[in-house]
């Protein structure tokens, strides 16, 4: 049986679907135009998932001389999505349980829209991170919560779905790096109008999910059997497994996953908060520097696409961790030997070495069995792998801050992508948290 054929699933009427009770999952009883707005809805919210942070490096020097912000604060700056991601990504599950995945992803979508409109008006340095907690929250629980909505509302295309939005979060981080200092050239000269503009992508992000919050809230037409939590699509009550849920701080799977989602985090966050500065420390205009930073984010356009579905047919992704990191590897080698002769072949071997995070995604839905599996291993991952990446970006500022170059910032950078192979090998087993390890 195929990794997607065994992802096919129910979900458990326990798990926060509140907005189609009746339904044990959302896309068996779904409209045409329902999964429509859903497919919409997810390539929306991945166009924003990182706008706020991509957006930020090519104009970092402007911000931190209008706000006078110091070296460490920057680092701080550099690290806040890792720990916002890591402190509300984990409340995401819970809020789901309650109010849906639905209206919680509406949420947070409004989360990141005000966020993103109120930051350019902060006068201080306090209020500006503030405002940028504020959008990276939003984030959070939309960057748990889209694992979940997929094996919701397309249980059997698992692969593909995840594929399509990870090929739009690239698609958006590529997006805000590339067009942020143009924009801002092009409304006066501001950092402040080039990081506002991205709310109005936020806003349009709204629109459809409201209305799939509307139409999936409307009584399902005839009856309807909700079957036991966690059975299977098309089990019968024999083969609905029994027992209580997995504990998945007791899986090495689970560890091993968070690790990588760890690792591979710290890497990208890295490559958004400073790698357009190194890049302008080697003489290149910041225009440039953010065009570089956008080559990197916009060749996960088509790998993220493809990546999940190849990782979806495969029995251990392993030898996908293994190339990915090598990938980084050489990148981070080409920064220290000629960071500005050999710019654009360094961007497009770190481009393909960040196309870890829809690897990792692909793996959380396919390391468990039920959608509430997924739910928790999602949270878990996502929050523990946040966790671990908070001190890579500040250690690489407080690393170039005391040596003045960047030759230790990325001997450390190295040293976490062989890390990250060597984890990432585990946990591209074939194996699922339910079945214990």
């Amino acid at each position: 049986m195929s990794h997607e054929n065994r992802l096919t699933h129910r979900t458990s009427a326990q798990e926060g679907d509140r907005e189609r009770p009746r339904s044990a999952a959302a896309g068996a009883l779904a409209s045409p135009w329902t999964l429509r707005l859903v497919v919409a809805g997810l390539v929306l919210i991945a166009l924003n998932l990182r706008p706020a942070v991509s957006g930020l490096g090519p104009m970092l020097a402007e911000v931190r001389d209008g706000l006078g912000m110091s070296g460490t604060v920057a680092g701080l700056l550099t690290s806040m999505p890792a720990l916002c991601f890591a402190v509300f990504g984990g409340v995401a599950p819970r809020l789901a349980r309650r109010y849906g995945p639905t209206a919680v992803v509406l949420a947070g979508m409004a989360a990141v829209t005000a966020g993103l409109a109120l930051r350019p008006l902060a006068g201080g340095t306090g209020v500006f991170l503030l405002t940028s907690a504020l959008a990276l929250a939003g984030i959070a629980v939309s960057n748990v919560l889209m694992p979940v909505i997929v094996k919701r509302w397309f249980p059997d295309r698992v692969g593909s779905m995840t594929g399509l939005y990870s090929m739009s979060l690239a698609l958006g981080t590529s997006a805000a790096a590339a067009l942020t200092v143009p924009a801002a050239s092009a409304l006066g000269g501001s950092w402040r109008a080039g990081l506002g503009l991205w709310a109005v992508l936020g806003a349009l992000a709204l629109l459809p999910w409201t209305a799939v919050l509307l139409r999936s809230r409307r009584p399902a037409p005839g009856p309807a059997v909700v079957p036991p939590a966690g059975a299977s699509e098309g089990a019968t009550p024999q083969d609905t497994p029994a027992g209580p849920p997995p504990r998945i701080t007791r899986s090495a799977t689970a560890w091993a996953l968070g690790a990588f989602f760890g690792f591979q985090a710290t890497a990208a966050y890295v490559t958004l908060g400073w790698l357009p500065q190194i890049f302008r420390d080697a003489g290149l205009p910041a225009g440039t520097a953010g065009l570089l930073l956008a080559v990197t984010m916009g060749l996960g356009i088509p790998l993220s696409f493809v990546l999940p579905r190849v990782a979806a047919r495969l029995s251990h992704q392993g030898p996908l961790v293994v190339v990915l990191g090598l990938c980084g590897l050489g990148g981070y080698a080409g920064l220290w030997l000629a960071p500005a002769a050999g710019a654009w072949a360094w961007v497009l071997l770190l481009g393909v070495s960040n196309c870890a995070f829809p690897l990792v995604l692909t793996m959380i839905g396919m390391r468990a069995r039920t959608s509430a599996g997924v739910a928790g291993l999602s949270a878990f991952v996502q929050s523990t792998g946040y966790l671990i990446s908070i001190p890579g970006p500040l250690l690489v500022g407080a690393l170039h801050d005391s040596t003045g170059g960047w030759q230790a910032p990325l001997l450390l950078m190295a040293s976490l992508m062989t890390v990250q192979i060597l984890v990432g090998v585990v946990a591209g087993r074939d194996r699922c948290i339910e079945d214990g390890d």
